[in-house]
């Protein structure tokens, strides 16, 4: 009687798994999915998400000191700061320095001058959008000041407690130092709102 033998030796690779095709698809839609969003919460904390303390007094009654602010540091790549806008900006670009937050009163091509405690663009009243008072000190805009091309001139809210364009030390500010415009109070909660 013959015995018949299997072959002999190991066998590898005769059986092979068949690859789970829907689940691969499911893993790699989920990847894409972390990723992009990963990707928007960084670019939107890094654009819109800069958070800005208030050192100060001279933005008072919008702004208190300490209280908190957003930044939009996207939204002047495309356009450039408007009249009233608060920005947020380094002064003379110097990144030692703390953050600034100020009101744009003039913007490039502008004539600014400080007569009588008032502020006067292109020869007119600067229409005011808050209440304020009559500026004890002129400085740097006693005489005319024609603001050049990105050149910004800048006041705190609190015109008499406000070191701002009209110092030597803060002066007219040039676009590529402005970071951002304020566009949101986050702290104190209970004054949580958008800033116009």
């Amino acid at each position: 009687m013959r015995v018949r033998r299997r072959g002999g030796g190991l066998s590898f690779g005769k059986r092979r798994r068949k690859l789970n095709i829907p689940l691969l698809k499911e893993i790699g839609l989920y990847a894409i999915q972390v990723i992009i969003t990963i990707a928007l919460a960084f670019l939107f904390v890094y654009y819109f998400g800069m958070r800005t303390r208030i050192i100060g007094t001279s933005m008072q009654p919008l702004f208190e000191d300490g209280e908190q602010i957003l930044t939009n540091k996207f939204i002047y790549i495309f356009a450039d700061p408007k009249p009233n806008d608060i920005i947020v900006f380094l002064p003379n670009g110097n990144a030692k320095s703390h953050y600034y937050v100020k009101r744009v009163v003039g913007t490039p091509g502008d004539r600014i001058q400080i007569k009588s405690g008032v502020l006067y663009v292109n020869g007119e009243r600067f229409e005011e959008k808050i209440d304020v008072s009559t500026m004890e000190y002129a400085g740097l805009a006693e005489n005319e000041i024609e603001l050049g091309k990105d050149e910004f001139f800048v006041l705190g809210d609190n015109r008499n407690s406000s070191e701002d364009s009209r110092y030597a030390n803060i002066g007219i500010v040039k676009k590529e130092y402005i970071v951002g415009k304020g566009w949101f109070r986050i702290f104190p909660l209970k004054k949580m709102k958008f800033i116009r």
